[in-house]
């Protein structure tokens, strides 16, 4: 049965990319947005043998809210370019909806699809119908670009309409495929087992940990290697990594996520082929912004490697009215891709950290568009209205020299529009419980009461290097902000009347013989 067979809207284009208009002031640009109509969760994400990276995501090609669901595809080389591709799976009938799951590659041909081929993708999503939700399957022999549904789907069925969003995996020690799926109102992650993709057995569940909501979504379990230094400017060093066997099963809640609708939450622990077991019950939370959800991690990356992700750049309290509908014909983004790894920290250990993914390849200039060595107690601003046409800028603060006792100070960083005065804004109090903030409030292009305007987090000052580090993107309509390497992040949606065009970085009252440096870099 083909994917695209029985049957397609007559307004869906098969065979062909959906053509988009990316240059609407809203747009993101290096941040993956779909060409028109709706997104959501990134899709069977996987990295193949030619270097390109393949992402699906949760498409409706014929509206701006959720609903019709497809598998959209776009692929890319440096995970920033992105090219969209016909989309991949389709609805078989109407009232079906082609929901969340991952792809692998099939290498060994377990499956039997794919004789004398080494390179066969085997794609597995939840088949939603009123009736029930089930794992089926489809395989692809050209890549990953147009697939085959099995014939003898569903894969595995319970009976259930709450069951959903399956994330597979090859565990070498035990040579078996391993499934995690959310059995999403009992707040429980099932696991299952198979040697083939086809046939599947329940070895075992993870129920009832860390913050539940409503329900539990989109899990990911993922080998994840560790640091042996986070303190170090370069913590991806390979000299850097610890051998591990150390995993993380990664939980998607909604709605109930503290801030209200979703949010996405880990457990790092040992896994053994069949039981997962946390180090301990903690919730940890991925991101302490409001616009992060529905993470997933490539497959295809090795182990030993910091493994990336992607994550949809919403928040399901809001998703489907933001102003890009009407104004642009779409809605939603994906977050930046980001390396994880684990490490160790104060008050921390297994914290998952999360970088982005190397932006340099995309700087405008080979040097800083703007740069200060000297800005403790002082400001840096910067006008990127002429210079950067994408209006996609990072920047990067080094404070050093912290004292380790009565520290005192700020620095802050604002993003504004010289046109409408709207601004986004953030920073960091170096005395108290050092506490870090962002601030979306005085961005005028949406209102909803739901959409939160103030977030903040704490990081603690690093004894070992007495610094503080801080990296910030932002593309038009998502801020993105990683502080001390990685050790927290942020994402956060913003939709302004104005197109942010200058950036000011400032400093005050900090201790006497702390240092502060900066450099700003366009991204194209």
């Amino acid at each position: 049965q083909n994917a695209t067979s029985q049957y397609v809207d007559p307004s869906v284009p098969t065979g062909t990319p959906v053509s988009g208009d990316y240059t609407g002031a809203l747009r993101p640009q290096i941040h993956y947005s779909p060409p028109t109509g709706f997104m959501n969760d990134p899709n069977g994400m996987f990295l193949d043998a030619e270097g390109v990276y393949h992402l699906y995501y949760q498409y409706n090609p014929t509206d701006i809210v959720a609903g019709n669901q497809h598998w959209g595809h776009a692929t890319s080389r440096d995970l920033y370019t992105w090219e969209n591709q016909p989309i991949a799976i389709y609805p078989g009938a109407e009232g079906e909806g082609i929901f969340t799951g991952s792809s692998v590659i099939d290498v060994n041909n377990t499956s039997g699809f794919f004789p004398n081929q080494t390179n066969g993708v085997v794609a597995f999503y939840t088949l939603h119908t009123s009736e029930e939700e089930t794992q089926d399957i489809a395989y692809s022999t050209d890549g990953g670009y147009t697939f085959t549904k099995y014939a003898n789907n569903p894969v595995i069925s319970i009976n259930s309409t709450q069951f959903r969003d399956p994330k597979v995996s090859w565990y070498p020690s035990t040579q078996q495929w391993v499934m995690v799926v959310a059995y999403a109102q009992e707040f429980t992650i099932g696991f299952y087992t198979s040697p083939n993709l086809r046939t599947w057995t329940h070895a075992s569940n993870f129920s009832h940990y860390g913050l539940l909501g409503l329900q539990y979504e989109c899990p990911n379990l993922v080998q994840m290697p560790m640091l042996s230094n986070i303190s170090i400017e370069a913590p991806l060093e390979d000299s850097n990594f610890a051998s591990t066997d150390m995993f993380i099963l990664y939980i998607s809640i909604n709605p109930g996520a503290p801030l209200g609708g979703s949010i996405g939450q880990y457990f790092p622990g040992t896994f053994n082929g069949t039981h997962f077991t946390p180090v301990d019950q903690a919730a940890r939370i991925a991101d302490f912004g409001k616009d992060n959800y529905a993470t997933q991690f490539f497959y295809g990356i090795p182990a030993t490697s910091p493994q990336i992700s992607i994550a949809w750049a919403s928040n399901w309290q809001y998703a489907q009215v933001v102003p890009t509908g009407q104004l642009e014909g779409f809605r939603s983004a994906m977050s930046l891709p980001r390396y994880n790894v684990l490490a160790n920290t104060t008050r921390g250990d297994y914290t998952l950290v999360s970088l982005p993914y190397d932006l340099s390849p995309l700087y405008s200039s080979t040097s800083s568009v703007a740069n200060s060595s000297s800005l403790a107690n002082s400001s840096l601003l910067y006008d990127y209205s002429s210079t950067v046409p994408s209006g996609a800028v990072t920047f990067n603060m080094t404070v050093e020299n912290i004292p380790l006792a009565n520290a005192s100070g700020t620095a802050n960083f604002t993003f504004l529009s010289s046109v409408t005065g709207e601004s986004v804004r953030g920073g960091f109090y170096f005395g108290g419980d050092t506490p870090f903030w962002i601030d979306r409030g005085s961005i005028r292009g949406f209102e909803n009461p739901f959409f939160t305007d103030k977030f903040s987090t704490n990081n603690l000052i690093n004894t070992d290097t007495q610094a503080f580090r801080l990296q910030v993107v932002i593309d038009r309509s998502i801020l993105e902000v990683f502080l001390d390497n990685g050790l927290r992040s942020a994402t956060t949606t913003f939709f302004a009347e104005g197109m942010l065009d200058t950036l000011l970085i400032s400093t005050r009252e900090l201790n006497p013989g702390v240092q502060v440096s900066a450099e700003v870099f366009g991204l194209n």
